[in-house]
């Protein structure tokens, strides 16, 4: 499924109170934002009676897994947030063949599929991109090489 595209930005000064007063939040948490900042939905499509959502900061407290989150409905001038510190997704999925458990990056019972059967389509277009230039500059380098080594 892929990755929902609504984007917001972020209600700078409500972020930094939110980070400021959790627990385990970050020490200095203008370090965690900028004042013009914008977040994209992480969660897979849905419609519109599910609210979005954007991971702002994983708890630091030894034995709590939760973290906090962004959540948004609306547009425009009818956008509504809110933060919300919820427990993490227990869900886990196990590849018996690798032996690798992968965990859900989403809240506890958030809307729609789990995080990993969620793709990026901008992030996979991004990464093409980056793997093309990297064959590219290793094919010039080994050109290069060659040429040096017949004169």
């Amino acid at each position: 499924m892929l990755q929902c595209t609504a984007v917001t930005d972020v209600p700078f000064h409500e972020a930094l109170l939110a980070l400021a007063s959790m627990e385990g939040g970050p020490e200095h948490p203008p370090d965690v934002l900028a004042e013009d900042e914008f977040l994209l939905c992480e969660l897979g499509e849905h419609d519109e009676a599910a609210e979005h959502a954007a991971h702002l900061w994983t708890v630091d407290v030894p034995g709590e897994d939760r973290d906090l989150w962004l959540l948004w409905a609306g547009v425009g001038t009818h956008r509504v947030y809110r933060f919300a510190d919820l427990p993490l997704c227990p869900a886990l999925l196990r590849d018996l063949a690798t032996r690798t458990v992968t965990s859900c990056a989403y809240f506890d019972h958030h809307p729609g599929p789990h995080s990993w059967t969620v793709t990026d389509p901008l992030g996979d277009l991004i990464a093409q991109h980056i793997h093309g230039e990297v064959q590219r500059i290793t094919a010039e380098d080994d050109s290069n090489d060659r040429d040096t080594e017949g004169r």
